[in-house]
């Protein structure tokens, strides 16, 4: 099983197949509109701007499972990161990742990639995966990791 299996409802609620991105590196981020990581909207579109063309694709799941920060339905996220952050990388559907309802591809990847001290659950918005050219996990990273030290790793998988 990789990424590329899953599929995940956009922003304006057409079901997309992640299999679109497949041969791409994906950093795929729980994000949301209230919170105190929500600046890093800005560092995540530099990262697509710099790296799309050499294959990244950044893709952002609203969630509202963290302090209820991410409240607004599809238009008011779409709106938020447009006028805010000029957010031009893929946007999907609110989702939960944590609990019996996550979305089976936050499953998967908390499975592959676990947190600190072995517990798997998203511990709050802004929770980041590296996802390599064959769809394997390659590394996750905290809330606390800015967008630009990313960097490094992005160019590895680029590679």
């Amino acid at each position: 099983m990789h990424a590329f299996d899953f599929e995940a409802m956009d922003l304006d609620g057409n079901l997309q197949a992640l299999s679109q991105y497949r041969g791409r590196v994906l950093l795929i981020v729980n994000v949301a509109s209230q919170c105190g990581f929500t600046p890093q909207y800005a560092g995540l579109e530099a990262l697509w701007r710099d790296y799309q063309a050499r294959g990244l694709v950044v893709l952002g799941f609203p969630c509202n499972q963290f302090g209820h920060q991410e409240p607004g339905d599809a238009d008011e996220i779409r709106n938020f990161c447009s006028l805010q952050y000029d957010v031009s990388f893929p946007m999907f559907a609110k989702v939960d990742v944590n609990g019996s309802n996550a979305h089976p591809l936050w499953a998967w990847l908390k499975q592959q990639k676990g947190g600190l001290l072995g517990i798997d659950a998203i511990k709050w918005n802004f929770t980041k995966f590296l996802v390599g050219r064959d769809g394997k996990p390659l590394r996750r990273y905290a809330p606390t990791d800015a967008p630009d030290a990313l960097r490094r790793d992005i160019e590895a998988a680029l590679a």
